[in-house]
């Protein structure tokens, strides 16, 4: 069975998250989406852990559904501690076969930190010494580090992380076989380091809000079976993991380096010339993705290893509607067009990637339509994100924009 799933969420008791990030608001923009298999995000909060335990109805296969949407228990947790003489800030996302063991992790990371502070608890707490947790509880567990490119929060972060997954998680390494691409990098440029080749690279929304949910996700062809999940990610089987869907990393914003405050955003080799800071006011710049991919690397950009999982860059339908439209993608117009578009032909990610084209040309937008085109074969135009902005991505030209804003007026 052919399914998409989104593993990495928040709830409504993560800081800065919609309060529509519940359970019935989660399940129902799955279908909207076309997302089989939600991860639950937040399973820490004691509150949230309540709601799950009274929404969810176990499948006895490690996993549990609501009104058709399957879900996995997850949660993320932010280490931020001292090492070496050097602070690191590590966002790891855990993924658990049952309620047992979570409250078994709970137990053990209360005694660490305030679990009801945040959907996403901070812990003063080593990430490696979180990983001997978790294993020593579950073995059947997974710690997947996340966004493992985010310059503040993550495993390789310029400013917070390390230059080796083995000085992070030390003994607990190997029982490490999956990392999260983040909407800042793609598998491309993950391929460009030897010592990631062993592990699957993943792909999830990270989403705060319902209507964002899987605008990054992973395709399987397998059993709706926790262990079978499990197993396909860590032997990275192409036959069952099939591919992910990513942002154009250039949209995520951490992708160049830059400095917000001045407007300053940088390709790697500017950045070099400019000693590393920002050549208006002279302070260092936040080193993005890109740059901090190219220290690591021990290959030439392009380089594609054996046993890959492929990947597509998509663009979220709604971005896209707003781009012809050359309004804001929260607008009612945008919402409005996305509702009458999956009415006629299904399923936001069936609309992206397995609906025909010419199906698309007699049903929709014919603008929409061609935008989508446009989509699929990569033909799109981005200003790449930088310090905390993400990128700005179109698909048409000024001149093209011009057009269809002008189709746009006759149609209505």
């Amino acid at each position: 069975m052919e399914f998409v799933a989104d593993f990495h969420i928040h709830s409504k008791y993560s800081r800065a998250t919609s309060r529509d990030m519940d359970v019935e608001h989660i399940a129902e923009w799955a279908k909207l989406k076309g997302i089989t298999l939600m991860g639950t995000g937040d399973f820490t909060h004691h509150l949230w852990l309540e709601e799950l335990k009274s929404k969810l109805e176990p499948t006895g296969k490690g996993l549990f559904v609501h009104k058709g949407i399957h879900f996995i228990l997850s949660a993320e947790i932010s280490s931020i501690y001292s090492k070496n003489n050097r602070t690191y800030r590590i966002h790891n996302l855990i993924l658990a076969p049952s309620f047992k063991s979570v409250d078994a992790i709970n137990r053990a990371l209360g005694a660490v930190g305030n679990l009801a502070s945040d959907g996403r608890p901070i812990l003063g707490l080593d990430a490696s010494e979180l990983a001997r947790i978790v294993f020593d509880i579950d073995e059947n567990c997974m710690l997947i580090p996340g966004h493992i490119w985010t310059p503040w929060f993550s495993l390789f972060g310029s400013n917070s992380g390390f230059d080796r997954i083995e000085d992070c998680f030390e003994a607990s390494t190997p029982k490490i076989f999956a990392l999260e691409t983040g909407l800042s990098s793609d598998p491309a440029m993950n391929w460009r380091l030897s010592a990631l080749d062993r592990f699957a690279l993943v792909s999830n929304s990270d989403s705060h809000s319902p209507s964002k949910i899987g605008r990054e996700a992973n395709i399987f062809d397998c059993e709706m079976d926790y262990s079978v999940i499990r197993d396909a990610l860590r032997t990275k089987d192409k036959k069952k993991f099939l591919y992910t869907i990513e942002f154009f990393p250039e949209e995520g914003k951490y992708h160049y380096d830059g400095h917000r405050l001045c407007g300053v955003s940088l390709p790697p080799e500017e950045s070099r010339k400019n000693n590393n800071r920002c050549p208006k006011c002279k302070k260092p710049l936040t080193i993005g993705v890109m740059n901090r991919v190219s220290q690591l690397a021990d290959r030439e950009a392009g380089f594609v290893p054996e046993n890959v999982i492929p990947f597509k860059n998509l663009i979220p339908l709604d971005e896209i509607i707003a781009d012809v439209k050359q309004v804001g993608k929260a607008s009612v117009g945008v919402g409005k067009e996305y509702m009458q578009i999956l009415a006629r032909l299904g399923t936001e990610f069936d609309i992206l990637t397995k609906v025909p084209q010419e199906e698309l040309n007699k049903s929709i937008n014919p603008k929409v339509a061609e935008a989508i085109a446009r989509v699929r074969a990569g033909h799109v135009k981005v200003e790449p994100g930088y310090d905390g902005e993400y990128g700005k991505i179109s698909i048409f030209g000024i001149d093209e924009q011009k057009t269809a804003g002008e189709e746009q007026m006759s149609l209505f």
